[in-house]
């Protein structure tokens, strides 16, 4: 069995260089992996091309290394919650790839598959189909969207063990199990790291064999992107 667990995060995100392909697992700031991208961060690698359903808030999340001017490339399907995200953007300075919800979790999901490709309807007659193959089936078009080929995929669990068997925690499972299995090299943090054996083989939601890296993490934020109460 080939050791997985790392002392911290600094250890495990070793090897990610500049110009690094990375996959970031999280919905809005639920889920993120929080101590491995303020290693980033800390280390200081540039030209990133971040894959992520979002980036984060300003001050939270991706938006750290947005705001070290870390990321060239954002790959992303909901990016509405960060205004240095808008102005980078907006000024040239941050190449983006806007992708539908569903197609960017089915691009995942197909490269832990080994697909090369899917077809998908989502995008069709939009901007998104522009210079992508498409085919019809069964009288609809579809649009052939290719795997991610990412260099690592960082994911955030609840629970895990030596072994990288990970279990997610209600809303936080999201994109995380089909990063989990997208990565060449996967790395993953965890609020508690428990014994070989402790998790019930029916709860795990993603197998020790996708992950290559584990550590337990600290200080996690509970936070919310916008919080809004009533007036009552």
């Amino acid at each position: 069995m080939l050791k997985k667990v790392v002392n911290n995060a600094a250890e495990a995100i070793e090897g990610i260089a500049s110009g690094a392909v990375i996959m970031l697992g999280g919905f809005g700031l639920c889920g993120i992996p929080e101590n491995c991208i303020q290693a980033l961060v800390q280390k200081g690698v540039k030209d990133l091309t971040c894959i992520s359903n979002n980036a984060g808030v300003d001050d939270f999340g991706i938006g750290l290394l947005l705001q070290t001017k870390q990321v060239k490339k954002m790959v992303s399907s909901y990016v509405g919650e960060n205004a240095e995200f808008e102005r980078q953007l907006l000024s040239g300075e941050l190449e983006v790839e806007l992708i539908p919800q569903g197609t960017l979790a089915t691009r995942c999901m197909a490269t832990g598959y080994g697909m090369p490709a899917v077809f998908t309807p989502a995008g069709v007659g939009t901007e998104v189909a522009i210079g992508k193959e498409t085919r019809e089936f069964n009288g609809k078009t579809y649009l052939l969207e290719h795997a991610f080929d990412s260099d690592f995929a960082i994911v955030k669990a609840w629970k895990g063990d030596a072994h990288g068997n990970l279990v997610f925690r209600a809303t936080s499972r999201n994109f995380n199990p089909l990063m989990a299995m997208a990565g060449k090299i996967t790395i993953a943090e965890v609020e508690e790291l428990v014994p070989v054996g402790t998790l019930e083989p029916d709860h795990i939601h993603t197998p020790g064999i996708y992950v290559n890296r584990i550590f337990q993490g600290s200080n996690y934020q509970k936070r919310i992107e916008q919080v809004t109460t009533s007036k009552r």
